[in-house]
């Protein structure tokens, strides 16, 4: 490849929500940067095109879950996949980013020449060739999970004789008509595949440990439809997406502040949702609301399957498998065609790439947040880790705005380098605060490789998202914090030379 195809202003890796989120907002801010998206799959979407189980759909409004750019213009709020692979499709093709993706390029490092201001990437295709691109900027918007290992619980099939399957890798050609079917888990994933399951089934097993808090709202949103009839698209769209974002910081804040009414409000919708077919021990958590994730019930269709009797749900633990079922400890036996090990995902930092500085590895593990979107000293690198108790797509908005205004302020000071600087006083000075506040397995299993987060702005991830609306509009880009500096170039040196071995600061 000639310099024109493998060096870049930005490299965007992952074409899910924030990678193609970040492409439009180049789109729009820095029209003039010339950026490329490496996705490592052969189609662009992120988990709405790796998860194929049944019923895959999202668990946040799709008015906040869609971008603050691209108003969401389906009849239902709630959304399946197809649907949002659909809005990403005709947002990269009327924007002009597809031709900006390469697929099948997986990132294997990225070391930071502080001399150059480059980054050396090293990536490799689809046919196990490894090339190398460079880029002043790395946008990381990977994920936040392993896209190649699921969680794994540790079961003990024993002399199971039915199929296993996990939903992170779910077959085409799953036959389950007529089958019984355990899905072993009681978050998101479980409560979206059984009542879709349960369709064709001949009866599906929720099998939990512990049960999870649940609530049931219509997939479409009235409102939103209502006022896309009357009001310009746009408008109507600002206007939802505000309602349903206070209404998510308003349900949290109470669940907080209010633990007890909050479990009252949802034990009493769980009732006149299921009638008789209600068991306070199936569905009452030993945890408050929102201390861990709460699953949406669209429609309230998990409910209708188990009153269908299609469905139903079981607590306790597993002893061992049968050969065709589950046995719990206290002697229940669950019949079973079909396992759907539904027990979560594996975290994963910064896509699992080999990042250095200089040829000095970073561990992000001793880096704190800078502004949800950057870390201490570390130069031209961004990511995004969006919301746990909102929609994903309300940080990523954030900070691919905020990485635009950094780079025309570059431009504007003719900077190459900018990084968030700590010193070690600084640093020894901060007080620390949990990353996450969350009793969820998959956010405790990971809290040793999550980076450090301080109790006050701007060294730290934020759970608040009109907080953080509020401060990354006011505070202003130069703030003191995120050093400017340039590089001496030579003409035309944009490909960066091989990684020293020989750390350097790149302040």
């Amino acid at each position: 490849m000639d310099n024109k195809d493998n060096d870049f202003d930005v490299l965007i890796v992952g074409a899910g929500i924030s990678g193609i989120g970040m492409a439009a907002h180049m789109e729009e801010m820095c029209p003039g940067k010339r950026y490329a998206i490496l996705e490592r799959r052969d189609n662009l979407g992120g988990t709405w095109d790796l998860f194929r189980y049944p019923g895959v759909r999202s668990d946040s409004d799709m008015h906040t879950l869609g971008f603050i750019f691209e108003p969401w213009r389906h009849e239902k709020s709630i959304a399946d996949g197809p649907a949002i692979l659909d809005y990403l499709h005709r947002i990269v093709d009327e924007r002009g980013i597809r031709e900006n993706i390469r697929f099948g390029m997986c990132v294997e490092t990225a070391d930071f020449d502080s001399a150059s201001a480059r980054w050396i990437v090293t990536v490799v295709t689809g046919e196990g060739e490894r090339k190398r691109l460079t880029a002043n900027w790395l946008y990381l918007g990977s994920g936040y999970y392993d896209y190649d290992e699921p969680y794994d619980p540790g079961f003990e099939l024993g002399e199971f004789a039915g199929k296993v399957v996990h939903p992170q890798f779910w077959p085409e050609d799953l036959a389950y008509d007529g089958k019984n079917v355990v899905v072993i888990g009681s978050g998101a994933t479980a409560v979206t595949i059984v009542p879709s399951m349960a369709k064709h089934a001949a009866k599906v097993t929720m099998l939990q440990r512990t049960p999870t808090w649940m609530f049931s709202r219509p997939a479409r949103d009235g409102m939103a439809n209502t006022l896309r009839k009357i009001l310009p698209e746009r408008v109507a769209y600002k206007i939802t997406r505000w309602k349903n974002v206070l209404l998510q910081d308003v349900a949290f804040k109470r669940a907080q502040t209010r633990p007890e009414k909050v479990k009252d409000f949802l034990t009493k919708k769980m009732r006149e949702n299921l009638g008789d077919k209600y068991d306070a021990a199936a569905f009452t958590p030993p945890y408050d609301p929102w201390d861990q994730r709460l699953c949406l019930v669209p429609d309230a269709d998990l409910f209708e399957a188990i009153k269908s009797g299609k469905a139903d749900v079981v607590t306790g633990r597993i002893a061992r498998f049968a050969k065709d079922g589950v046995v719990l400890e206290d002697g229940r036996e669950i019949p079973a065609d079909i396992l759907v090990t539904a027990t979560g995902l594996k975290l994963a930092v910064a896509g699992k790439i080999a990042v250095s500085v200089d040829g000095e590895p970073v561990d992000f593990a001793q880096r704190f947040y800078y502004k949800g979107c950057m870390f201490s000293n570390l130069p031209n690198l961004a990511v995004v880790f969006g919301y746990l108790n909102a929609s994903w797509t309300l940080r990523a908005d954030l900070n691919a705005e905020y990485v635009c205004e950094v780079l025309n302020l570059m431009d504007e000071k003719g900077a190459d380098i900018a990084v968030p600087a700590l010193s070690q006083a600084e640093e020894n000075a901060l007080e620390e605060d949990d990353i996450f506040d969350f009793s969820s397995g998959y956010i405790q299993r990971s809290k040793a490789i999550m980076p450090r987060n301080a109790v006050s702005f701007p060294w730290r991830l934020n759970q608040d998202y009109r907080v953080d609306r509020k401060q990354m509009k006011r505070d202003p880009i130069d703030d003191g914090i995120l050093h400017f500096k340039g590089v001496s170039h030579a003409p035309d040196d944009h490909a960066a030379p091989a990684p020293s071995s020989t750390a350097r600061s790149p302040t």
